[in-house]
């Protein structure tokens, strides 16, 4: 039986659950809710953990309780909790520099300043771990100012983001189900290639 350990990002709390920087949690929510498996908090983990079977797999979904910034605390404690190799991880993220509905799969890279990737890089020592980014566009004002941008990835997703990024969710889950039955490089250009006007 292989496993896989999906851990998505975002902020722990109702005042936060619809966030685009919530973007990670509300996909492993969504993949959840599928088969039917609820989250329950694990302390040593620092997460609430969801876990659930596809054919020959053991899916074990994460949604960090450590704040965006902190992310890497949880990581590191579910590395250490299970003893895992790194290739067996795959980080979901959001990414205000890809434009919304975009995908990306990548096997490893910096952070792109977002806090969340760089408290994981730091806490594994290495950027060589699997994410998959999300694009939530950037602010539409001219002034790429720090405040502009906090105030778009801490706002709350509208209805016509939310229709896109159904879409894109189903996409994810959709290669993520076959992820051990397809070649990994299948998988990547099938989620790279994504277009959300022909889906």
């Amino acid at each position: 039986m292989k496993e896989i350990y999906l851990i998505g990002l975002g902020n722990p709390g109702k005042k936060h659950f619809n966030n685009r920087h919530n973007i990670g949690f509300l996909l492993l929510e969504s993949f959840s809710k599928k088969y039917n498996s609820n989250f329950l908090l694990k302390d040593k983990l620092k997460s609430s953990c969801s876990e659930f079977q596809i054919n020959n797999s053991t899916f074990k979904l994460f949604l960090p309780n450590t704040y965006m910034n902190n992310s890497g605390d949880a990581v590191r404690a579910i590395v250490d909790w299970y003893k895992i190799n790194l290739d067996q991880i795959l980080i979901i993220v959001d990414d205000k520099d890809l434009p919304l509905g975009k995908i990306r799969f990548r096997r490893k890279g910096s952070s792109g300043g977002h806090n969340g990737l760089k408290s994981i890089i730091e806490q594994l020592q290495t950027n060589k771990f699997k994410r998959i980014r999300i694009g939530i566009g950037s602010p539409l004002t001219k002034e790429k100012n720090n405040f502009n941008t906090i105030s778009h990835v801490l706002g709350n997703i509208s209805l016509d983001e939310k229709s896109i990024l159904d879409k894109v969710y189903r996409r994810v889950i959709e290669s993520l189900e076959q992820i051990n039955t397809k070649k990994e490089e299948y998988i990547i250009n099938e989620l790279n290639s994504f277009d959300k006007e022909q889906s």
